[in-house]
């Protein structure tokens, strides 16, 4: 799901076909709602993002994720490519839950918390 992220920020593209690869229903639509919003403020996000999940609960259908993920080298740039700021890049606390639904897992839930928050 991050990969797929990672690329469409690249070109802040909501309609990536990516997207849904690996995310569904509320991941979804926040993963669009930033895309959207960096395409209205003309900015695109390069760089990698580096994460490292790590098991909180785990079912048969269903499990819960936590990671604090490190965004120091992925950075809003204008359409220029020029920094859209001087504002580093930092780590952040990500929950995440992802739901099988047959031989299919995808994200549904996703909440990114402010940056710093780990």
């Amino acid at each position: 799901m991050w990969r797929d992220l990672a690329a469409a920020s690249t070109t802040s593209d909501a309609g990536s076909p990516l997207l849904d690869d690996h995310a569904t229903g509320g991941a979804l639509e926040l993963m669009k709602y930033g895309l959207k919003k960096a395409k209205a403020e003309k900015v695109v996000v390069k760089g990698t993002l580096h994460v490292n999940p790590e098991v909180v609960t785990a079912a048969a259908q269903q499990v819960k994720l936590r990671d604090c993920v490190d965004g120091t080298d992925w950075l809003q740039y204008g359409l220029d490519g020029k920094l859209k700021n001087d504002v580093p890049g930092s780590h952040f606390r990500a929950d995440a839950t992802v739901l099988r639904k047959g031989s299919v897992w995808k994200v549904s839930y996703l909440y990114m918390h402010d940056a710093g928050t780990c």
